[in-house]
């Protein structure tokens, strides 16, 4: 059935069940996972944990992204890992993160997307909520939203 499934993160605590449910998931299908995250582009305002991060350079801001995604994917891949699922990671910068999420799942070879249907609030949530409803309207693999 499904072979490689894409599981877009964004560290909220549904994403965070939502990661372990999709690793089960593949678990019981003997499929790989690749976790992916979306990170924000310089300049637009960034809500990391509820508190404004106001970076003073370019560079600043893209480390700041990069660690974060870093950490959030580092997470998912302890689930993968203590379940016995083998798993990648992949991100990338996009102002679009639904349409990074189909560009990650075409990139990645994957033939699922499992994804939350809400993320957080603010910035954050830009990954999850709306952005599953614009997921399951443009993709052309099937996708999968867990609640």
């Amino acid at each position: 059935m499904f072979k490689h499934i894409l599981v877009p993160t964004d560290g909220s605590q549904l994403s965070i069940e939502t990661v372990r449910r999709a690793v089960a998931f593949a678990k019981e299908v003997a499929a790989k996972v690749t976790f992916f995250f979306a990170k924000p582009d310089y300049p637009v305002a960034f809500y990391g944990e509820g508190a404004l991060i106001d970076p003073t350079t370019p560079e600043k801001f893209a480390e700041m992204a990069d660690r974060q995604a870093q950490e959030i994917l580092a997470k998912a891949s302890a689930v993968a890992l203590e379940a016995g699922v083998p798993s990648a990671t992949f991100d990338s910068i996009s102002d679009l993160p639904y349409q990074a999420i189909i560009e990650a799942a075409g990139h990645a070879g994957c033939d699922l997307i499992f994804m939350a249907s809400h993320g957080r609030r603010g910035f954050s949530g830009l990954l999850l909520g709306s952005e599953t409803q614009k997921v399951l309207t443009h993709s052309t693999i099937p996708v999968l939203v867990y609640r």
